[in-house]
């Protein structure tokens, strides 16, 4: 007897990418646009994993060195707001 083959539920969410090209061909990402920066973070105000965001190495650096930019000017909350 054949068994049906299993199904697995996938919890893949599509990956975000906020890294900007500019016109001399560098990538950046700007630490101003904070609502591309909310999306890269859990609702507890962490950075999410290289894993979560599908960001290479070089872009994870970027991300957290933008987002704790946008800390630091108040754009955006270091911890979650509790209400």
């Amino acid at each position: 007897m054949a068994r049906p083959k299993e199904q697995f539920q996938t919890f893949s969410k599509t990956k975000t990418r906020v890294t900007k090209t500019a016109e001399s061909g560098k990538m950046y990402v700007d630490y101003k646009d904070t609502e591309s920066l909310k999306k890269l973070m859990s609702g507890n105000g962490k950075i999410q994993s290289r894993k979560r965001s599908g960001a290479s190495a070089m872009e994870q650096r970027m991300i957290s060195r933008a987002v704790k930019r946008a800390r630091y000017m108040a754009m955006l909350p270091y911890t979650a707001i509790v209400g």
